[in-house]
This record gives C-alpha cells, structure tokens and sequence, in this order.
C-alpha cells in the first residue's frame, strides 16, 4: 500500500457516513437477536447491510480504478502491472463474496 493520496480521499466523509449507517444496522441486526425478532426480519436487514457493504466495495474499487490504477497506467511500466494485479485480486475477492 501507498502513502500517497488515495483515489477516495475526495469522498472521505461520504465512505464514512455510508460506515457508520452500516455499523448501526450490525447494531440494529444485534439488537433484533436479542430481543428474538422473527427470522425472516433478521435476514432482511442482514441482506440490506450486505448489500449496503457491496455498494461500499463497488465505490472503492471505482475510485481505485480512477485513481491508482489510471495514474500508474499513464506512467507505465511496473507499476502499472502491479496496479492491474492488485485490482484484479480485489475484483476476484468481490467476486467470491
């Protein structure tokens, strides 16, 4: 990973806020359990949250493609191999969930 600047930097606050909404529906999906909410009720919001994460990951991966991987492209050379490897790996992992 780089130190550099990231290509979400610019959307910081968005991708936190879109966090935190999804940390309160796991604490939301915690509390249905608890309180031995209908299961069906459960799996709702476990699909919501999981797709509200996948919408996270898809933006992420945007942003990187944009970002990290068009300015490593536009320089050529390792960098950019290893820039493509890496997204690549991260679609597979996408992929696979």
């Amino acid at each position: 990973m780089e130190s550099s600047s990231h290509g979400y930097m610019s959307d910081k606050d968005k991708y936190l806020t879109r966090l935190r909404r999804i940390e309160g529906q796991a604490r939301g999906v915690h509390r249905m359990i608890d309180e031995d909410t209908y299961c069906i009720d459960i799996l709702t919001q476990i699909s919501a949250m999981t797709s509200a994460l996948e919408n996270v990951a898809l933006a992420l991966l945007d942003d990187h493609l944009k970002h990290c991987v068009a300015d490593a492209a536009a320089t050529g050379g390792d960098t950019a191999e290893e820039k493509i490897r890496e997204a690549s790996a991260a679609i597979q992992r996408l992929v696979k969930s």
